[in-house]
């Protein structure tokens, strides 16, 4: 959706910090989030409607929120919307009723994450419109729900340089409805991403769905 989430490509939010330490979790909270995220998350939670959620937050609470936070903030969201447990419950820190499952080590985490990794490819009926190296054009419209279209990349020129078969459609997986479309690399020219300033040399590659994209 459109929203303060999506700030690639804009100005004005300070310089990107390229000398982040290297390891994933910054601090002892960052870890735990994620293992939380990974082993707490029941089935009915999709990826995509889980996303929706974080790019509900409001503005100024997104921006001066660390990402584990953001994390743990949709997390508990996602959670209390789905019934899982009550606001109460998250406020209290104990589950009113039923069983508390036991903490998970971390090699049990580690084996828990690879369990559930997902494959989203899926069969799709329809022949692709685009072939490798078609010339293609960006949905120019905004979106009022999920989508995975940047808002940066959206009206532009590009071309496709690979096909991935049928994967399931964001857009419609945060709604609950699984359907399959074809997923496309597009390639942009950073040029006509970022402007005159942009190297002449640079491409952008992104993975886009078919509905994203027309004929150029």
């Amino acid at each position: 959706m459109d929203g303060i989430h999506d700030l690639g490509g804009k100005l004005g939010y300070g310089a990107v910090d390229v000398n982040e330490p290297e390891q994933p979790f910054h601090n002892d909270y960052d870890g735990r989030m994620w293992a939380i995220s990974r082993t707490a998350r029941p089935t009915g939670i999709g990826i995509d409607w889980w996303r929706h959620v974080r790019e509900l937050i409001a503005r100024d609470d997104y921006l001066n929120r660390s990402y584990f936070d953001s994390w743990a903030q949709t997390e508990m969201a996602a959670l209390v919307d789905a019934g899982i447990c009550t606001l109460e419950e998250l406020l209290d820190g104990c589950k009113a009723s039923g069983d508390i499952p036991q903490a998970l080590t971390y090699v049990e985490i580690l084996a828990e994450n690879a369990r559930k990794a997902a494959n989203f490819g899926r069969p799709v009926s329809t022949k692709p419109l685009f072939s490798v190296g078609a010339n293609v054009v960006t949905d120019m419209q905004g979106h009022r729900g999920h989508t995975r279209l940047p808002e940066y990349a959206r009206g532009k020129p590009g071309r496709v340089i690979k096909h991935h078969g049928g994967h399931v459609f964001p857009d419609a997986a945060a709604r609950g409805d699984e359907v399959a479309g074809h997923l496309y690399t597009v390639a942009f020219c950073a040029r006509d991403l970022w402007g005159a300033d942009a190297n002449t040399l640079d491409e952008v590659m992104l993975e886009l769905w078919e509905d994203y994209l027309a004929p150029a």
